[in-house]
């Protein structure tokens, strides 16, 4: 299916290192922080409260800093008024990119993104620019190396699953929205990790994206996936596997 694009692997790799140097805590905490004040603390509730805690508990995130989120959400405890917003654009290649953010400032953020767009030869364009090129669907990620495709995959289908695939060690598991907590339940019955879940921006169509121009967006899809206020980023692009290499080693 349309969606499967090289930044998907991408951003696998990266997950680790985020982990490694707190980056993905950070994000984590806002997550459950604005999706708490949002739905409340309740997870069984409030659905994108419970994903984001299952992706805490995932990323080792210790249980008091994700009550402690809970509570600035809910306002239980003082803590940073977050404020969501989703900024589109295009990277060089005509890659389309979308950019959600989650900021206390989005005046400042805004501004911050505009700059890292210009900075590596793209641009930020208007609303609904290039969000037609995307469609909302949720995703979950799996160790391929512990589960078999064929454990899995009759699973997840009959549970309403639209999609499996198996690229960089992961198995990509697609849904629609609405059923993403129904997949988790029924893997998570059968006793099955799952590493990550969420909902995802996915690309109806794909855009080969070459030489320079591939390192200059993969530049750019680095540098917006690691700034603070960047929650997510989906993109449309697939590179050569030499290009990925060159720029990742």
């Amino acid at each position: 299916m349309a969606g499967h694009s090289k930044w998907k692997q991408i951003k696998h790799k990266k997950a680790a290192q985020d982990a490694k140097r707190g980056a993905r805590f950070t994000k984590i905490i806002k997550e459950i922080t604005i999706a708490a004040r949002q739905g409340g603390g309740d997870p069984e509730g409030n659905p994108r409260l419970r994903t984001a805690i299952e992706n805490a508990k995932a990323s080792n995130m210790p249980a008091e800093n994700i009550d402690r989120a809970i509570k600035k959400g809910t306002g239980e405890l003082e803590g940073v008024m977050y404020e969501e917003a989703t900024y589109e654009g295009y990277g060089p290649g005509g890659a389309a990119i979308m950019v959600q953010v989650t900021s206390d400032n989005l005046n400042r953020t805004v501004a911050s993104i505009r700059h890292l767009f210009s900075k590596n030869g793209g641009n930020l364009g208007a609303p609904n620019s290039v969000a037609w090129m995307f469609e909302k669907k949720g995703q979950l990620s799996l160790d391929a190396a512990k589960y078999p495709e064929d454990e899995v995959f009759e699973l997840v289908l009959e549970a309403g699953a639209e999609d499996i695939a198996t690229e960089e060690g992961q198995h990509l598991i697609t849904t629609e929205p609405t059923q993403l907590d129904t997949i988790r339940a029924a893997l998570e019955a059968k006793g099955i990790v799952i590493e990550e879940a969420e909902i995802a921006l996915i690309p109806r169509n794909i855009v080969r994206v070459e030489g320079k121009e591939a390192e200059q967006l993969l530049r750019l899809a680095d540098a917006l996936e690691e700034h603070d206020d960047v929650s997510k980023v989906f993109s449309n692009f697939d590179i050569d596997q030499e290009t990925l290499a060159a720029v990742s080693g």
